[in-house]
């Protein structure tokens, strides 16, 4: 799915939710799901599909209609909407008299269903220029104190998903291989007579994530949005995240995130790392991760996101060894680096030329547009390994 749709559409969920409506995480992922179905050139499509999967209350009904009309209309060129700025300036009003679903032909706009802009409003808004639109390209270490705030709100509603990977077992469907079991059973339950034999499918699962990030000196103006990046992962994602954090040595933070506010869990985070804002020993870290953890967060084809930004003080052979292993054990081994945004910035460091043979994707970490960018990068994820050359080091 186009990443500008895929960011309004998070507005959108934003603005009903801001207005009252139940619409979370969940009801999200179904209309992203539901768009492959549709022609989403079609307005009226697109509309009754997100007002059937978005609203679950008669009382919504008129407050969704013009909701959408208005976030949906086109605006003058180089102005978009202002959702902090509109969702101060909407005020809810008490719906008199909701429509029917069951009696779309009887909507004001004359039989298509959408809603018509002819209509008194219930919704008070204003056009203004996007700040958001900004801040999806503005580097996180430029950002001041508000802008921090709002590409924190930004960055916990993102969509996020994870390619699956097909697993050994079977189950009911429409595949190739027939079902003996439940065969027999519908045998026996009509008398002898096989009418139509049970066939089974190969069951999917998503694939684990596995989030390993630099928190040293040189990423310190990082840290505190990639904490609330892994957060946003580990809170967005239905699957096991394993969460490690490394300076000069390696931490488990998993724990620390798992089912807690993001303020309470930053706290718990700070406590649990010794290390913050300290010297950078990647292979060292990668050498702990491999032999105390691999065994127990790598399995069922994990991907492996490792965030730094290349700056290594440690031994280099140490570094070439890790990855190498690293890369053989995981599914793909992505390396998110911030200073990839930069148009001058070529990774010439010696930590960043040793790990670079063995990176399955090198990208950049450093605003909104490459987390979006990210997210697109991870649900694309297939059952396929990446195609590498395998470069095997030591003995």
């Amino acid at each position: 799915m186009n990443s500008n749709l895929l960011h309004n559409l998070l507005l959108f969920g934003r603005l009903l939710r801001g207005l009252g409506l139940d619409v979370n995480p969940g009801r999200m992922i179904d209309l992203v799901n539901a768009l492959d179905m549709i022609e989403i050139g079609r307005k009226q499509d697109f509309f009754h599909t997100a007002r059937t999967l978005l609203v679950h209350s008669r009382d919504d009904l008129q407050l969704f209609d013009e909701a959408f009309h208005f976030f949906w209309r086109k605006p003058e060129e180089g102005w978009l909407i202002d959702l902090p700025s509109l969702q101060q300036k909407v005020r809810r009003k008490p719906v008199v008299k909701p429509p029917d679903l069951r009696a779309p032909q009887s909507s004001p706009d004359g039989g298509d269903g959408l809603p018509d802009p002819n209509r008194p409003p219930i919704i008070e808004m204003t056009l203004t220029y996007s700040a958001n639109e900004v801040l999806r390209h503005k580097d996180f270490a430029e950002l001041t104190g508000e802008e921090l705030t709002a590409v924190k709100q930004i960055m916990a509603a993102l969509v996020w998903r994870l390619g699956q990977r097909r697993t050994r077992r079977q189950r009911p469907g429409r595949g190739q291989l027939l079902d003996l079991r439940r065969t027999m059973r519908r045998i026996i339950r009509h008398g002898g007579e096989l009418l139509h034999p049970a066939r089974k499918e190969p069951k999917h699962k998503p694939r684990p994530l596995v989030i390993v990030a630099d928190i040293s000196g040189s990423m310190e103006r990082y840290t505190r949005l990639l904490l609330q990046f892994i957060y946003s992962l580990s809170e967005g994602l239905d699957q096991r995240v394993e969460a490690f954090v490394f300076s000069t040595r390696l931490t488990r933070i998993t724990r620390q995130l798992r089912g807690r506010e993001l303020d309470r869990a930053l706290r718990e985070v700070s406590r649990a790392v010794p290390d913050w804002s300290g010297g950078t020993r990647i292979g060292d870290a990668l050498k702990t991760f491999n032999f105390e953890w691999g065994r127990r967060v790598l399995g069922g084809g994990a991907v492996v996101v490792l965030i730094s930004d290349g700056w290594d003080r440690g031994d280099a052979n140490t570094l070439r060894e890790e990855m190498s292993r690293l890369q053989r054990n995981c599914h793909r081994l992505i390396w998110l680096n911030p200073l990839l945004g930069s148009p001058d910035y070529e990774p010439l460091t010696r930590g960043m030329q040793t790990a670079l043979p063995f990176i399955d994707d090198f990208l950049p970490m450093h605003n909104l547009a490459s987390l979006e960018d990210l997210a697109d990068k991870l649900s694309a994820i297939g059952e396929q390994r990446a195609a590498r050359k395998q470069i095997r080091v030591g003995n």
